[in-house]
């Protein structure tokens, strides 16, 4: 499966129309009249981007989490609430327009309007309130730190995500543009931003927080299902807004603390024979990237540390690998405008690939 089938495709589906919609609308092949046929067509054109867009990735009805979980309950809720006053409006246009030709005695009319335009709507909506009120502890659990067996710091800059991994035992593990997940197990995040107001989000694995200058929010949340899915800021915040995601995979337990454990050691690519890290230095990328294991330990980039074990290059844009980090490293702004990083057109085809081997051999 490519990355863009697992991770880019906004609406990977299972839920497409198929011919078990065609034999469920009972759409006469042969026979009845063209306008029949004309209108059972046209409602299945009409259903089918509402049908598709109920999973994949990125959406808060296929939940993979313990929260998206309720939030996607609380959808279907309110919309089978509204359903129930659509239907009463709708019978009662039908009776009104259709078969009712006199009109009904005073009493009767009042009646309907106290019961059908005043009392069904209320007891409706003030249902979904409570439920919506009930349902909120679950929706926003606030995990304490005996609830949390992980903690992540996410800080959110233009227009990528630095990520820290804090272990119980001390030990700091120093990510970007990529979030890895325990199944299971409940993980608290601390978000903050150093710029501008950002919203850290994972459709399928719960609702969002905002990230904002000097404040510290809160987010617990719990992943039920392995996977990779797509996290985006639902903010707006400059030029590459839309291009601000990350892949969120989940892992099983053991799985995810190998990982850990990797990640908190310099990755072996490091001490790599060739020209790659020497152009590094060179170029003084290390004023601006940290990579365990090396001297240089700047933040103002993001963090270049087992980089190449990552799904993908800057911040969700394009697939991991030498060509996408060539690219990147040539002219970051041609992939994501806005980005801080300086073009780098005077570095040959050969010392990009170079370069790019040298880092995507950071597993």
């Amino acid at each position: 499966m490519t990355l863009a089938q697992r991770f880019g495709t906004f609406s990977s589906s299972r839920c497409f129309v198929t011919m078990e919609t065609e034999r469920a609308f009972r759409i006469p092949a042969k026979t009845g009249s063209a306008r029949q046929r004309s209108a059972g067509l046209l409602l299945i054109a009409a259903l089918t981007p509402v049908l598709s867009a109920c999973s994949g990735v990125q959406s808060a009805l296929d939940p993979a989490g313990e929260e998206s979980g309720q939030v996607a309950r609380l959808f279907w809720v309110m919309i089978a609430g509204g359903l129930q006053i659509w239907t009463f409006v709708v019978a009662l246009s039908l009776y009104a327009s259709r078969w009712k030709r006199e009109p009904l005695p005073e009493d009767r009319a009042a009646r309907v309007i106290f019961w059908g335009g005043a009392m069904l709507p209320v007891t409706v909506l003030a249902a979904l309130l409570a439920y919506a009120l009930w349902l909120m502890p679950s929706l926003r659990p606030i995990a304490g730190s005996d609830d949390a067996t992980l903690r992540i710091e996410v800080t959110g800059r233009q227009f990528w995500w630095h990520v820290v991994y804090q272990r119980p035992n001390g030990v700091s593990v120093v990510s970007a543009n990529e979030i890895r997940l325990p199944v299971g197990e409940r993980v608290e995040f601390a978000l903050t931003s150093t710029d501008m107001i950002h919203s850290f989000w994972i459709p399928a694995l719960g609702g969002k927080m905002d990230l904002i200058p000097g404040r510290q929010n809160r987010l617990s949340l719990k992943p039920t299902k392995v996977g990779t899915y797509r996290g985006q800021c639902a903010e707006f915040c400059g030029t590459s807004h839309a291009l601000m995601a990350f892949p969120a995979i989940v892992m099983e337990g053991a799985a995810f603390d190998a990982w850990l454990n990797a990640r908190s050691r310099p990755s072996s690519g490091v001490e790599a024979p060739g020209m790659g890290r020497a152009l590094f230095e060179r170029e003084r990328c290390g004023s601006c990237h940290r990579i365990a294991g090396t001297p240089w330990q700047a933040t103002a980039g993001p963090d270049l540390s087992h980089v190449g074990s990552r799904l993908t290059v800057g911040a969700g844009q394009l697939a991991s690998g030498s060509e996408a980090l060539a690219s990147f490293i040539a002219d970051a702004s041609a992939v994501k405008s806005g980005a801080h990083m300086p073009a780098n057109s005077h570095l040959s085809a050969a010392e990009l690939t170079e370069i790019a081997t040298w880092l995507k051999g950071l597993q």
